[in-house]
């Protein structure tokens, strides 16, 4: 099983982000956080993602592109 936690500033880029994910054969895992960053004066999301996978893990695993 791979794991990713996507996260992007509040705008469409997000949704598009988890939608490309999901079409990837991606799956929601959990429910999405959502939180304000003070540094850069913007609201964030956050969404975990779960995927089967064959094969050993290691750490180089380019995880998007599974």
């Amino acid at each position: 099983m791979a794991y990713r936690l996507l996260t992007e500033e509040d705008t469409a880029a997000f949704c598009h982000k988890v939608t490309a994910a999901l079409a990837q054969g991606w799956r929601l895992h959990g429910n999405p956080a959502y939180a304000y960053d003070a540094a850069n004066g913007v609201m964030r999301c956050a969404q975990a993602v779960v995927k089967e996978v064959e094969g050993d893990y290691a750490p180089d695993l380019k995880l998007a592109d599974l």
